[in-house]
């Protein structure tokens, strides 16, 4: 029978408790990060960066700026979603440049990009991070869909100190700031008390209207 991507969707769960000893395949995690590196982004800025921490020293501080999640230290690689701080001029330049490489020159792209710049340069630089960090969200959730379809165990983290963790890992200096965490592991079926725990979402008809 065909997994589909419903099916996939209904495995996955915000894994509580994962399997220490067991490590996901460098292929597995590849995979991931290629469809977070192709996840639609506003005007394709793509205004943030990730930054995979296997290290077992700076994981344990992360873990330690994140309520002592297990599942930090637990996981073989945590996904750090990291946003840009601000939007600047040479930041969107680089996008055009990129653009302008592999589709060639195009009328209406400098013009596009100009009038971005005039709408968010302008801008208080805490209104452009929040922008930013909705991005690194859209990407987070085809990161989840990503794991699962890849049968690899997920849990998407807002609960940690961004601040302390900007410090860990030397954001501030790179123009980041965390936006969110995704531990990448194998669940523990023998210690994880959510597994056996039936899937609760609301319905269609409670969630769902239709305008005609």
């Amino acid at each position: 029978m065909t997994t589909t991507l419903i099916d996939q969707l209904n495995w996955r769960y915000a894994t509580k408790k994962m399997d220490a000893n067991k490590a996901v395949p460098q292929e597995k995690v590849d995979a991931i990060i290629e469809a977070i590196r192709l996840a639609p982004t506003s005007s394709g800025t793509q205004p943030f960066e990730l930054i995979v921490v296997t290290n077992p020293e700076k994981r344990a501080e992360i873990r330690a700026a994140a309520s002592d999640q297990a599942q930090v230290t637990d996981g073989s690689h945590l996904l750090v979603f990291a946003a840009w701080d601000n939007y600047t001029a040479d930041r969107i330049d680089e996008v055009v440049d990129l653009v302008t490489q592999e589709r060639g020159e195009l009328p209406m792209l400098n013009a596009y990009y100009e009038n971005l710049k005039s709408n968010y340069l302008p801008r208080d630089a805490s209104v452009n991070y929040e922008h930013a960090a909705r991005q690194a969200y859209i990407a987070l959730g085809i990161a989840m869909v990503a794991a699962a379809e890849q049968e690899v165990d997920s849990t998407p983290m807002e609960g940690f100190n961004p601040r302390k963790v900007d410090e860990i890992l030397d954001l501030k200096a790179r123009g980041l700031r965390s936006v969110v965490l995704l531990p990448l592991g194998y669940r523990d079926a023998s210690g994880d008390w959510l597994l056996p725990m039936k899937k609760v979402r609301k319905s269609v008809e409670t969630m769902v209207s239709t305008i005609d």
